[in-house]
């Protein structure tokens, strides 16, 4: 295979030269802007490699030089004309040789008030370019309303990069993949029966171009031929795994540029679906995490698309985490002999993730091959900088690596944020979900039961995440049976027998006497968000429920999303003081005491079993003894100083406190290859 370095010019004599040709410029210029210019371009004519300086020869690690490489002059552009370009080997901005040195932050999994901190220690790293996807579940949670504020202001982190001084390559999807509920895709779209996504179906191209509509309107602004930082924009995400529809990704790419969108576009690819995912006009990238991919990958980019840049767009720092399994983790000399390799292989890199943030809420995703395992909350997926945007040594090399390349001094690394353990909370009210259901309005009636895509909620949406319950009333014992997604606990009356889930599809009804209400609470514990089953993502009961093979009927059903609106419903006569022996599905409700002032903490939730934590108002998402993760992350950003409300849903067995403490524990680890 060949391979390619980037080897220093011979340029002391051309250098010289054109010191003479200054000189005599400064004697005959009344220019001081003409002197500027030329002494600009003589700097990034010395610093960057032309397409000649490529050579096809193999040599040792040890004598591959990459040059030093000084993006300031580059941000100061002026004239904007050709952008990001694919020449030959390289990518060209403007008429400068362009490396990109790229790292993945998700402006929706980090605090917005941390944004500036997260990018700060981006540029510190050595890097010169942000990623970051668009989710649109998250901007889009009802057909045709859309949400760019707060959390999700996308313009305003696009800007911040620009301040800073890095520039952005968008990834807007409509599927994005990211670890995320749907791969990003909303739920409402799954209330068409036939949906097919991902596709050209018509009942999916007019949610997208709606969606697009909007979005793009927002996006292309912001573009760098319009005086914004994107340089580049992706076309959907790793579609030639997918590969359902192959008018699917010329329709994206078009609707893009229907829309204005007229940077370089880039699409995305892992080893599955690199030959099947290439699309006419936009430059293929590729996704891996080994040496060994490399090498095949790029002898395929080279196959496919010729003499191009070659540019990985996801070099997979660590990786995500499933409840249940061990924590993952890369040992960051691997890290740096894998970012070394590829550098030294002639292509641009973006590190995913640079840092992962948190899946607050309950936007975390699943997988769902051989067996179902949803995401955990922490989203740290062993990344550069971990969940609170602390170092990391991998953090430390790649500044090394990337510092040497770098043609300026790096800025220095901001102060970490502080960390503190408080004191811990002890719940002092309680609310049992039974005694909550008067505090929820009136439930759906239905015949039979629906899912919760459907159910008639949020403006004809359906519910997105969290918990629905399913009431009916049965005469008699018997097998239970019904298919759940995703989990689903079985109360006769409030006494609860067991769950339901992909494995336990059945669970024998004990002996009852007369009418006794039979009580289901199923859990949406994430949407699969890679894979060929995505249009097999709707949640809560699907279809009917048996008992000894009858179906039953006359359901009563709760939409349990538990929003920021869901809890306002509990006023201060709801609850009462926490009993001797509580009555499970149980709310606990208790008070964080902060002084002096907030910082982040991460709680600890030993002794109780599995739900959710919500901190003034702010759902820090689930908790699961089964790990790997064993706390949550609470951004300082979040509290104040004082008391802090805190609410705990917990499923089965509540601890006697929450805990806080200043360091994240994630578990037993598992070392990835």
């Amino acid at each position: 295979m060949s391979t390619w370095s980037l080897r220093r010019r011979p340029g002391r004599t051309l250098g010289l030269l054109l010191l003479v040709v200054l000189s005599f410029l400064v004697l005959r210029s009344t220019s001081v802007f003409m002197l500027s210019v030329v002494f600009v371009l003589f700097l990034t004519a010395s610093a960057c490699p032309s397409p000649a300086a490529w050579s096809s020869s193999v040599s040792d690690a040890e004598e591959r030089l990459l040059p030093r490489l000084d993006w300031s002059t580059l941000m100061g552009l002026q004239h904007r004309r050709l952008g990001l370009q694919a020449k030959g080997q390289n990518f060209m901005l403007e008429d400068t040789t362009f490396w990109i040195f790229g790292g993945s932050i998700h402006y929706f999994r980090v605090p917005r008030d941390y944004w500036r901190d997260r990018l700060l220690k981006m540029k510190a790293c050595g890097l010169n370019t942000l990623t970051t996807y668009v989710p649109w579940n998250l901007h889009e949670p009802e057909r045709g309303k859309f949400d760019f504020s707060g959390n999700l202001d996308l313009e305003a982190f696009v800007r911040l990069a620009a301040e800073i001084g890095l520039w952005v390559i968008l990834r807007p999807g409509p599927y994005i993949c990211a670890e995320i509920d749907l791969g990003g895709l909303p739920s409402w779209l799954l209330q068409d029966p036939g949906m097919k996504l991902r596709t050209t179906y018509q009942g999916f191209t007019e949610a997208v171009d709606l969606y697009f509509d909007h979005l793009m309107s927002r996006v292309v602004p912001l573009q760098y031929k319009h005086g914004g930082p994107i340089i580049a924009v992706q076309v959907e995400n790793e579609y030639g795994s997918y590969n359902r529809d192959p008018a699917y990704m010329p329709y994206i790419k078009k609707a893009l540029e229907d829309r204005g969108i007229i940077e370089l576009l880039l699409t995305s690819d892992n080893k599955d679906g690199l030959q099947k995912g290439v699309v006419h006009g936009v430059l293929a990238t590729i996704n891996l995490q080994s040496q060994q991919e490399l090498q095949s990958l790029t002898t395929s980019l080279l196959s496919i698309q010729g003499n191009q840049p070659k540019m990985v767009m996801e070099y997979w720092t660590g990786w995500f985490d499933s409840w249940g399994s061990p924590h993952n983790i890369l040992d960051s000399s691997e890290v740096l002999e894998t970012v070394s390799a590829i550098t030294n292989a002639g292509a641009s890199i973006n590190l995913y993730m640079f840092h992962g943030g948190t899946n607050f809420g309950f936007i975390n995703g699943a997988m769902h091959f051989n067996e179902y395992k949803s995401d955990v909350t922490s989203y740290d997926y062993d990344a550069v900088l971990t969940e609170a945007g602390d170092y990391t040594a991998k953090y430390g090399k790649l500044r090394d690596f990337f510092g040497s390349l770098s043609g300026t001094p790096l800025s220095p690394p901001p102060d970490l944020l502080p960390k503190m353990a408080y004191e811990p909370m002890e719940p002092f009210l309680y609310l049992s979900l039974w005694d909550a259901l008067k505090y929820m309005g009136k439930p759906i009636k239905s015949e039979k039961p629906i899912n919760m895509e459907n159910l008639p909620v949020n403006n004809g949406n359906g519910q997105a995440f969290g918990y629905t319950l399913y009431e009916t009333t049965i005469t008699s014992s018997g097998i239970l049976r019904g298919c759940v997604r995703d989990r689903g606990q079985v109360f006769v009356n409030t006494v609860s027998i067991g769950f339901l889930d992909y494995k336990t599809t059945e669970i024998v009804i004990p002996l009852i006497q007369g009418y006794t209400v039979l009580r289901i609470l199923v859990e949406n514990r994430g949407r699969v968000n890679y894979g060929n089953n995505i249009d097999d993502q709707r949640k809560g009961l699907i279809g009917n429920l048996f008992l000894n093979n009858f179906p039953l009927k006359n359901f009563k059903i709760y939409s349990l999303d538990m929003k920021k609106s869901f809890f306002q419903r509990f006023g201060t006569d709801a609850w009462s003081t926490v009993p001797e022996a509580p009555t499970f599905p149980a709310f606990f409700l208790g008070s964080l005491s902060v002084v002096p002032s907030p910082s982040d903490t991460f709680l600890k939730l030993e002794g109780w079993e599995k739900g959710v934590v919500v901190v003034n108002g702010q759902i820090l998402g689930r908790y699961w003894n089964i790990g790997p993760q064993e706390t949550l992350y609470l951004p300082g950003a979040w509290l104040n100083s004082g008391a802090n409300q805190v609410i705990v849903f917990e499923e089965t067995v509540a601890g006697p406190m929450v805990q806080s403490t200043d360091t994240p524990h994630l578990g037993r680890n598992q070392y990835i290859h």
